[in-house]
């Protein structure tokens, strides 16, 4: 989720400042997502810029914003879109194996067999933080949990994949 449009729904709520946004988007997001105040203003400038926010009264330093006609038509879209990756995002473990089987003095399976463990012990450590959530008050904390969770759970699968993979070309020339 991209701010602007984190910012947009918000303001589709109710007129809001700045600092407003920045404490009600943290908490919307279950404090995954931590926003420095000036990012908010920055963002918000764009999106009165760009005709989908404007002012809606306040001094300069407590100045609210309300959405316009063009940001809820903006907002709309960004909802009825589906988020679909395009492109594999530049992720530092996979990177990671590709150097170490290319390298070849590396010890592959070691490797995988120590971050399998780590991602392990991190989904016991969410598990455990998400049997101490209340599911009625704690939404915006278990949501962002379970993604954290099922991500982890298919990381695990990966490395499992990896390994047998790897395994499976032994002999072979790579």
């Amino acid at each position: 989720m991209s701010v602007r449009f984190g910012l947009l729904a918000l303001l589709d709520e109710a007129p809001r400042h700045g600092y407003n946004l920045k404490t009600a988007f943290e908490r919307r997001t279950g404090g995954s997502w931590l926003l420095n105040i000036g990012q908010v203003y920055t963002t918000i400038q764009r999106l009165e810029r760009d005709g989908l926010v404007e002012a809606a009264g306040g001094e300069d330093d407590r100045r609210e914003y309300r959405i316009t006609p063009a940001g809820r038509i903006e907002l709309a879209g960004w909802f009825d879109n589906p988020v679909v990756a395009e492109a594999p995002a530049r992720d530092e473990l996979t990177i990671k194996v590709l150097l170490a089987v290319a390298a070849g003095d590396i010890d592959v399976t070691a490797l995988l067999q120590r971050q399998r463990r780590a991602s392990i012990e991190q989904l016991q450590a969410y598990t455990r933080r998400k049997a101490q959530a209340d599911p009625e008050r704690d939404l915006s904390f278990l949501i962002p949990l379970d993604a954290l969770i099922f991500r982890t759970e298919a990381e695990v699968r990966w490395l499992d994949a990896c390994e047998a993979r790897i395994h499976s070309l032994k002999g072979t020339d790579r």
